[in-house]
């Protein structure tokens, strides 16, 4: 798959989520198989306010790459500007949110509050395509609300203004994460324009991959909250695209293996307080389904250290 000069290994790109998609576990995904990973979100404001907070929003590894930077905003000065200031980093795309729903951003106008607004949204996709020589994505909803469903019209819009490439989830703002995603919106948006329409919504295993890629038509599928704790999902769907074949369940012990790894990284890049205290909600993920993961999840909120997390994982897992 290509977006705009960027070769990907595959069509199989990690979503952005905050708190979630941050550089261990991009490094996870990717040496899973991911065939483009992608930042928590960071905001273009922050960036021009200097904000210490946002510099590790901002960090990228080598072994990531090809690696896709999120910027959110309302301003299309801003955004370019600082998407400008920042494209000597080593990212490869830069990814404008148009789909986030939370209300502190879409309440600000923000993320998929943009969606009302599809001159605004050719404004800032435009003066940052100008701006930089990177390509220039953006990731949109199927709407606002269900009165408001125009997926369609800003996928065109984007296309019409530069955009190397849309990524569509399937449900409207209203919505949030509740409910069936609309596959069908993603279809109509792949026939509306001839840029790359990446699906997303809804994958949790291979066979809804291939499902997605068959029903839409669409040229990549990202996956967000199906991938937490399982970064094997990657390897899953490669291997089901390429071959037809279902690979095994990750075994108990694989999953302790890289439920540790990933702490001693997150400790590594973190720090011991931060990063066990963040591992605290990948450990509850990595868990759910197995016997006793209730009692686990609750026991991991008491931890502190690294030892203390691998005597519980030895001894409740």
């Amino acid at each position: 798959m290509r977006i705009g000069t960027v070769d990907l290994e595959n069509n199989i790109i990690l979503a952005p989520m905050a708190g979630v998609t941050d550089l261990p576990f991009r490094l996870l995904c990717k040496e899973q198989g991911a065939g483009l990973v992608c930042t928590e979100m960071v905001s273009a404001k922050a960036i021009s306010f200097h904000n210490k907070n946002t510099e590790a929003l901002l960090e990228t590894a080598p072994q990531e790459r090809p690696v896709s930077l999120q910027l959110f905003g309302s301003d299309p000065d801003i955004i370019s500007e600082m998407a400008a200031y920042i494209e000597e980093r080593p990212f490869d795309i830069l990814d404008i949110n148009m789909g986030c729903p939370v209300p502190k951003v879409a309440g600000n106008g923000e993320g998929s509050a943009l969606m009302q607004n599809p001159r605004l949204v050719g404004e800032i996709i435009s003066k940052t395509v100008k701006a930089i020589k990177k390509p220039v994505t953006v990731k949109i909803r199927k709407g606002f609300t269900e009165r408001q469903v125009n997926a369609v019209e800003i996928a065109r819009v984007a296309e019409a203004s530069g955009a190397a490439a849309v990524a569509v989830h399937g449900r409207t703002r209203e919505q949030y994460y509740s409910g069936k995603a609309d596959w069908d919106m993603i279809r109509q948006v792949k026939e509306a324009v001839r840029i790359p329409v990446i699906g997303n919504g809804d994958i949790d295993s291979p066979q809804k991959a291939a499902r997605m890629l068959e029903e839409t038509g669409c040229d990549g599928i990202m996956i967000g909250r199906g991938v937490r704790g399982n970064p094997w999902l990657f390897r899953e769907i490669r291997a089901y695209l390429e071959t037809g074949e279902l690979l095994p369940r990750p075994s108990k012990d694989e999953v302790r293996s890289m439920m540790l790894r990933h702490a001693r990284m997150q400790i590594g890049y973190k720090g011991d307080y931060i990063g066990i205290r963040e591992m605290r909600k990948h450990i509850s993920w990595y868990t759910t389904g197995y016997p006793g993961s209730a009692k686990l999840r609750g026991a991991i909120n008491m931890v502190e250290t690294y030892e203390e997390l691998e005597e519980l994982l030895y001894e409740k897992f």
